[in-house]
């Protein structure tokens, strides 16, 4: 290519006053434009990472035993509502009652209407809606799933202290199949962990020895998944909001 001047430039081009540009500033030259570009977009995709899915699971902090009222309110106002309830019998000296307790004392769950925020904070028995920074914290999917799975089905579930950490297993059939968490040993009965990162908080729900396998390999000892205990209930699954049971 010749510029103005004469000058001859294998693969460059000219500047504007005519003198040539040389291939190795013409690849700087591109290459920080790249870098522009790729910066923009990582903060432009950073961003939309951080605007909460309109459609996403979040969680409200409630007074104390007002769950179920507020759960009724916030369904009347609209909203989709998810309070899983577990049963416990509570014995007296003359009597005994089973009882519908929230799973996760003080919480239940909302999906979408995250624009009508609002509404949601001027329910009474409303302490707060959870953040996480400047935004709604939003609960994965898969999580309230396992959870709702867990009610809705015939197996029994309690409340169980927060558990990171253990061995991670893969429920193979009946109706938690495909749901995965944490896999314990307690009374002689096997125990499912399943948990919501947000709250801090897990359930349990007892299985069957032969209806799991680990997420890995070598993750589960053999001896354990030959162990055949029964872990069957009798009580009746909880319920499910957004038709929350009256008690």
């Amino acid at each position: 290519m010749e510029c103005e001047g004469g000058e001859v430039v294998a693969s460059g081009g000219c500047d504007p006053q005519g003198g040539a540009i040389s291939l190795a500033a013409q690849s700087g030259a591109l290459l920080a434009e790249n870098r522009i570009r790729k910066g923009k977009m990582t903060i432009s995709e950073s961003l939309a990472c951080e605007i909460p899915n309109p459609s996403a699971w979040w969680a409200v902090y409630t007074r104390h035993q007002h769950e179920k009222v507020v759960a009724e309110m916030l369904y009347a106002k609209g909203f989709e509502v998810f309070l899983p309830l577990y049963e416990s019998t509570r014995r007296w000296k003359d009597r005994r009652k089973v009882l519908s307790l929230p799973l996760f004392p003080c919480y239940l769950f909302l999906r979408g209407g995250l624009d009508r925020k609002l509404q949601v904070l001027t329910t009474p028995g409303i302490h707060m809606i959870l953040y996480r920074g400047q935004h709604v914290a939003t609960i994965p999917d898969q999580e309230i799933e396992a959870i709702q799975r867990t009610v809705e089905g015939s197996l029994r579930v309690e409340p169980h202290p927060f558990l990171r950490c253990g061995t991670r297993v893969r429920v193979t059939r009946g109706p938690l199949e495909g749901v995965e968490g944490i896999l314990i040993r307690k009374k002689n009965l096997l125990r499912l962990i399943l948990s919501v990162e947000m709250l801090a908080q897990s359930v349990a729900v007892e299985v069957h020895a032969s209806d799991v396998e680990p997420c890995s390999p070598d993750s589960l000892d053999r001896k354990l998944r030959a162990n055949s205990i029964y872990a069957g209930s009798s009580h009746l699954p909880s319920i499910i909001s957004p038709r929350v049971a009256a008690s």
